[in-house]
This record gives structure tokens, sequence and C-alpha cells, in this order.
């Protein structure tokens, strides 16, 4: 919802938020002084952006009176977001969001669900502590996929094995083209139960007889780890880690009778 083009808001009164929030009130844009239903709804109609902790003033969607950013109406008493922040000036309804002072933004919680990593810079499960590789200010990247913001974005971010990040649906378009991943292509997954499966495959399809004693380097996409292993078309697999995610380092080698 925007203003017209004098910063007046457009007749649609008591219309309560926007596709992205839940809210009864419009932010008077410090930049260019309309009024929009969040930033985003700003962002996407004008040529520049809106910063959030610079909003002031909101406008009641029911009653209109511009006021200073709060919670509740002055006047009519709407209520303008179950959840307020006057840092972030965020209004929504209550999904249980708390405020990351080191974020510097507001998260979807529960707050006691998260912590925040100090090196990554970033609120993570608690599942992830301790349990994750910290890649200092991962999240200050744009995601590598759609090359978008990840650290203010709406959408939960993924945390990969390696420690980088994606935005969550790019991880799962990801996964139905590829499992490695597109900055370092380590394994994005577990994939033990399909290499055991790669075992098998490699076992019962033999190579034609002048391949078969055919050795190459291999470099370990997982581990990182470099080994000499016995050709085949299926994959090579990784003597350190056991992973088929490999790549030849250099050419075949045939034995020195064949040579």
């Amino acid at each position: 919802m925007a203003a017209t083009e004098d910063g007046v808001r457009s007749p649609e009164r008591g219309r309560r938020g926007c596709e992205h929030y839940d809210r009864g009130c419009l932010l008077k844009a410090p930049c260019c002084d309309k009024l929009y239903t969040c930033r985003l709804c700003h962002d996407n109609s004008e040529d520049h952006q809106l910063d959030r902790f610079k909003v002031k003033e909101v406008q009641c969607i029911n009653c209109e009176k511009i006021q200073h950013a709060q919670q509740t109406c002055e006047d009519c008493s709407t209520l303008f977001g179950e959840y307020y922040c006057s840092i972030c000036h965020l209004f929504d309804k209550d999904k249980k969001q708390y405020h990351c002072e080191n974020c510097g933004i507001c998260r979807i919680g529960p707050k006691e669900d998260f912590f925040h990593c100090l090196k990554c810079n970033l609120c993570l499960a608690m599942n992830l502590r301790g349990k994750h590789k910290c890649i200092e200010n991962v999240s200050r990247q744009n995601c590598p996929i759609c090359l978008e913001d990840i650290h203010t974005s709406r959408v939960v971010a993924h945390v990969l094995p390696c420690g980088h990040l994606l935005h969550r649906t790019c991880y799962e378009e990801m996964l139905k083209e590829g499992y490695r991943c597109p900055l370092c292509m380590h394994s994005a997954l577990d994939m033990t139960r399909y290499w055991r499966q790669l075992d098998n495959e490699v076992a019962q399809t033999p190579m034609p007889s002048e391949y078969q004693n055919v050795t190459v380097d291999i470099l370990c996409n997982d581990c990182n780890g470099r080994s000499t292993v016995q050709f085949h078309i299926l994959g090579m697999k990784c003597k350190i880690c056991d992973s088929y995610n490999t790549a030849q380092d250099g050419g075949r080698r045939a034995p020195v009778n064949q040579q």
C-alpha cells in the first residue's frame, strides 16, 4: 500500500497490512515522506531504500493520525502490531520475534531456541551450537544461488555442512539439480547412503579389460584429500573418507605392462 504522488495516503482506509506483514499502520518514509505499509513495499516501488532505523512517524490505518512510532494509536487505540520493535520499527503479528543486538535486526524465535554465533555473526538454531563450521561474517555474503541478501532476508537461511549459507528455498531448489555447495563443492547433505549404493553399482559394473587396471589421481571435495584410485566411469571413491564427491586430478595412468 503506497501513498499518492504528493505523499498523502490513497483511500484504502482500514486495510490492514500487506503481503509481507500484518500491521495496523503505515510507515512514513524519512527518505521521501511517502507512506508505505512496510520497507519492502517501499523498496519495490521506489528507486531508493527505506532505512528502517530512521523511521520516526507512522499513520494509523483507521483514524489516519500521523504520530510517533509506537505500538498503539494514541487517538483511537488501534493496535499497530502484536509485536513491535522500537529499534527496527517492525510491526507484525506475534511470531515469537526478538531483537538480536548482535545481528542488529529482529529474528523470528522463540529466542530461547537460538544463539548468536559471534564468528558467523548470525543467529543459529540451538542444535547447531558447537556442531557447525564457522565462517567469519558468513551471513553478510549474498546467497550464491539467487545472489540476494541473506542477513536481512525474511527467508530462513540454511547452513550447509561446509559452513556456507543459502536461502532455505534456494537450497531446496538446488537439491533438485545437484548435491554440492555452489561455492566450495562440498556435499550439501549427508550422502552416506547414496555412496553405499554407488559402491554396489561400481561392484556390479566391471570396466572393459583395457581399463581394469588404470589408475587416476583424485581430489576429494569433501575432505580435500588426495589419493590414487582405480578409474571407473561411475565414479572414483576417496580412499580417505569414502566419498564419491571427487574430481580427477590429472590424466589416467595405465599399468606399466600396458604402456
